[in-house]
């Protein structure tokens, strides 16, 4: 999870591939009416956002028992809480970091329909994970395979994904 231009793609394809389960980005989700009003440059509501969270809990419900890792924005709680819904097992790997870094990443995609004036609106939508939520939070600024690394060896050693904040 995180702010567009976190890493997620990257991260989480990297992550499947080392745990060799399928990948999935939430991107691939969002219908033509999301896809043109971020293209925009326009912030969707929740009203816009339903039906691809339940199509990302869908596609997490069915990867239930074999595993699988989605990247996807989930910036809210209420997000996180209907993927929970869908799939009660689900873990957060918040990917956090500078703004700045973030607005240059999302500048220099080329071809992609979030433009970096939605960054602002993205950290403004954020709800970092609360110590209820099971999940840990990573700095974006390291490459994929030391985030792979780290989220590894913290799950390894507590068997299964911790609590936010550990």
């Amino acid at each position: 999870m995180g702010v567009s231009g976190s890493g997620k793609t990257t991260f989480g394809a990297t992550l499947g591939r080392r745990l060799r389960v399928p990948f999935a980005d939430a991107d691939d989700f969002h219908g033509p009416a999301n896809i043109a009003k971020m293209s925009a440059g326009i912030p969707l509501d929740d009203t816009d956002r339903l039906p691809w969270l339940r199509a990302i809990g869908a596609w997490l419900a069915d990867h239930t028992g074999r595993g699988g890792v989605v990247g996807c924005s989930a910036l809210k709680r209420a997000y996180r809480d209907l993927l929970r819904e869908c799939a009660p097992g689900v873990g957060f790997v918040h990917l956090h970091g500078q703004r700045d870094v973030v607005r240059r990443r999302v500048a220099s995609r080329p071809g992609h329909f979030m433009p970096a004036s939605l960054v602002d609106s993205q950290y403004r939508t954020l709800e970092p994970l609360e110590p209820d939520e099971r999940g840990v939070v990573l700095d974006l600024d390291a490459s994929p395979d030391d985030l792979a690394d780290t989220y590894l060896a913290m799950t390894h050693s507590t068997i299964g994904i911790p609590e936010a904040g550990q």
